[in-house]
């Protein structure tokens, strides 16, 4: 006896139309991955070729090159091709150096971690 319908077979082939084009895979934690997809299976795990990390601070961002990545289908939020002849940024974006959107990165964390701190020192005022 076999549980899979019509409808399971479509959900399951869905992403046999994307296989050897150009992805962008949103991860659960944020992270932007685009690759080719060459291999996925039921549950939606994913394997890209020459796959990179895309980060993105403010106006900077850097493509880090990751090599073949599996990627665990309960990690994934969106799927999304790209069009290989078309840039997929705006112009005023700016390709920076690996070391220095690190250095983009760990400023912005640091102003967010500030802001967090300051408004926990600041709860005792009731603005409302």
């Amino acid at each position: 006896m076999s549980w899979a319908g019509a409808e399971d077979t479509f959900l399951s082939t869905s992403l046999a139309t994307y296989l050897d084009k150009k992805l962008l895979v949103l991860l659960r934690d944020g992270r932007k991955l685009l690759g080719l997809l060459r291999s996925f299976d039921q549950f939606a795990n994913v394997v890209l070729e020459g796959a990179c990390e895309r980060v993105i601070v403010g106006d900077l961002y850097c493509d880090i090159p990751l090599g073949l990545y599996v990627i665990r289908g309960e990690n994934v939020v969106l799927i999304g091709e790209l069009e290989l002849d078309k840039e997929e940024l705006p112009p005023h974006m700016t390709l920076v150096p690996e070391a220095e959107i690190k250095r983009a990165q760990k400023a912005e964390r640091d102003a967010t971690d500030l802001k967090g701190s300051m408004r926990k020192r600041m709860e005792f005022l009731d603005f409302d």
